[in-house]
């Protein structure tokens, strides 16, 4: 029966589902679950919740024949959304937990399978339910203590002192060179987003359109002559969970190349509420960089560590100043924290604007 610690990753058959009621048949499931299963076929299905995002994550209890043992799954693909395949962010993902995951010591989700169609960029992966399994998803709303994230820190470090498997991951993008060359938004645009009323607490500066786009290109660069890293690059709150009172990552759709204050910016300012930020910070990314020499990483001096922190602030900035399709109270909060670190730091003087 299925190991949940066991992965694969499956040929181009079966097809990736493109609806939900072809991803919880049993026939589908069979063909998919036949590595872990022996190829017991599915029996039983049971639809426990659908959670719909950019992204639909499917709780299911799957019955195999001869077993009487229910299997807690959750798919996690674009399933039935018109124009929304996840493209090369559901390749990326799954690519992770295939090419990444298993040489990295972190606390994430078992795979048990992942299926590509990376000629149609589309995929779905077949996840342990974490729920099931006793963990608890965070969100914004709900701030970190330092010594979470102090844990959290530690998690990243993991990831960040193998610069050996980013060096072997070319199929991955370097984000911030992207973005600086190909904004998501023209700054009229960018400018309008900023003047949002909940963003009205920030200084002009920090809600300059025209200083966050020419920010980005100056970060990417900063980081150009610097060394480069795997980096989770979406590391809010609501991408972790906790089990047994830890953290662990997952939603790795933005998995990239970088530098590791990216990561480390933005996920201390978007978990921390700005007060605790403020007296906290520079203990916490002592304790980060200690966390990567431990993993066996290199990590740079205090004050050339603390600059870098500064420059990076606007990373996260940019990708809450950009995003519209999430609940308005979570952008709030995730714009007044992460605009307050580059308010605090003077990141665009950092990056010599």
């Amino acid at each position: 029966m299925p190991e949940q610690g066991s992965q694969a990753i499956l040929p181009r058959t079966p097809d990736v589902p493109a609806t939900l009621e072809e991803a919880i048949h049993p026939d589908w499931l069979t063909a998919a679950l036949t590595p872990l299963s022996g190829g017991a076929p599915v029996e039983s299905v049971e639809l426990a919740e659908v959670i719909r995002t950019m992204a639909s994550k499917v709780r299911i209890r799957v019955r195999f024949r001869g077993d009487a043992t229910l299997h807690d799954y959750c798919l996690k693909a674009f399933l039935g959304e018109p124009g929304l395949g996840g493209g090369q962010t559901t390749i990326r993902e799954g690519r992770f937990y295939t090419d990444i995951a298993p040489h990295t010591t972190m606390r994430l989700p078992h795979v048990p399978a992942v299926i590509l169609d990376e000629e149609k960029g589309q995929g779905i992966l077949i996840m342990e339910d974490m729920i099931a399994a006793g963990a608890r998803f965070c969100s914004a709303l709900e701030p970190f203590t330092v010594e979470l994230a102090q844990q959290s820190l530690d998690q990243l470090a993991r990831l960040h002192s193998r610069p050996d498997i980013a060096a072997r991951t070319d199929w991955l993008p370097t984000r911030i060179d992207v973005i600086a060359n190909k904004p998501h938004f023209a700054p009229e645009k960018q400018q309008e987003l900023l003047d949002h009323p909940r963003n009205a607490g920030l200084p002009d500066r920090t809600r300059s359109g025209a200083l966050l786009h020419a920010g980005m290109k100056a970060l990417s660069a900063r980081n150009a002559a610097r060394p480069r890293t795997l980096l989770h690059g979406d590391c809010h709150a609501g991408n972790l969970f906790l089990i047994d009172g830890a953290p662990g990552f997952t939603d790795w759709q933005l998995v990239q190349r970088g530098h590791w204050a990216m990561d480390v910016a933005y996920h201390l300012c978007a978990v921390l509420p700005v007060e605790m930020a403020e007296r906290h910070e520079r203990d916490l990314l002592d304790s980060y960089l200690a966390s990567v020499r431990e993993h066996g990483g290199e990590a740079p001096d205090r004050d050339a560590a603390w600059e870098d922190y500064r420059a990076a602030q606007i990373y996260g900035f940019y990708h809450w100043a950009i995003t519209t399709r999430v609940d308005p109270a979570i952008i709030a909060i995730f714009m007044e924290r992460l605009g307050a670190g580059v308010t605090r730091h003077d990141s665009y003087t950092v990056l010599g604007l």
